[in-house]
């Protein structure tokens, strides 16, 4: 999996520059861009260039929908950072994990094949988008209902979901995972069946989206977890959801 020398070094210079590129734009703080820069580069360097493209896209996806409608949502004070910029610890939420995954593939690939790698990594980051999509657009429905209780709640409230947010959650996952099956077919890396990839990845992303409200109003309004590791649970939760799919089909993990 690993990039020869001249491909490597190209790909951490595209990463540092998108990396800065991301801070200058006021997307990510400074130490966030540092730290996305250094796991792309891991991310580039062992997997390829593939990975870091729908790494990459996810990010930009999510700077978009967190700009959106921002003005609304800072007079709901439902807003992200000062201005709509990513943190640390919410960078770290969603890289640490598909990460590991390109790093365990490379590791022991008798125990995840890079042809399972593929579908965890997609699945993970169609969680991210379809949490971040139902986020950022949902906070805007103006009404939302407990997950669990189905009771009315303000939107914003962790644990809340409504039409508007579960549709856009869909939409994150099932994007997420198209272009992932895309980039990993043109790019020739080792894949499951397309549709399989598609499949698990989109369905995994999407219910993991709905563990992370799950999480969120049991566990997170109680304090016994930050935003960042119900995040990171939840996406956690979406790549189990994908090996056991990927384990009914037969592939190894």
């Amino acid at each position: 999996m690993v990039l020869p020398l001249l491909p490597a070094l190209l790909g951490v210079a595209l990463t540092g520059a998108l990396a800065a590129a991301a801070v200058l734009a006021g997307a990510l703080t400074r130490t966030a861009g540092a730290t996305a820069a250094a796991f792309g580069i891991v991310v580039v360097v062992i997997g390829g260039f593939a990975f870091l493209a729908l790494l990459v896209l996810f990010v930009v996806a999510s700077v978009l929908a967190t700009r959106y409608g921002f003005e609304e949502k800072r007079r709901r004070n439902v807003h992200e950072g000062t201005a709509g910029e990513r943190g640390v610890s919410n960078v770290m939420a969603h890289i640490i994990i598909p990460t590991a995954l390109v790093l365990l593939a490379w590791i022991s690939p008798s125990w995840l094949p890079v042809r399972s790698a593929t579908v965890l990594y997609t699945a993970a980051l169609a969680f991210g988008a379809a949490d971040t999509f139902a986020s950022e657009f949902g906070v805007l429905a103006g009404a939302a209902r407990s997950i669990l209780t189905f009771r009315p709640v303000t939107a914003g409230t962790n644990g809340g979901v409504s039409a508007l947010g579960e549709a856009w959650a869909f939409v994150g996952s099932v994007s997420t995972a198209g272009i992932g099956t895309g980039l990993f077919y043109v790019f020739r890396t080792p894949i499951v069946p397309p549709l399989a990839i598609l499949g698990i990845a989109a369905v995994s992303g999407f219910i993991g989206c709905q563990l992370d409200s799950v999480l969120g109003e049991t566990l997170e309004n109680r304090g016994l977890l930050t935003k960042g590791s119900t995040n990171f649970l939840a996406m956690l939760l979406s790549v189990v959801v994908a090996m056991g799919l990927l384990l009914a089909l037969g592939e190894p993990v």
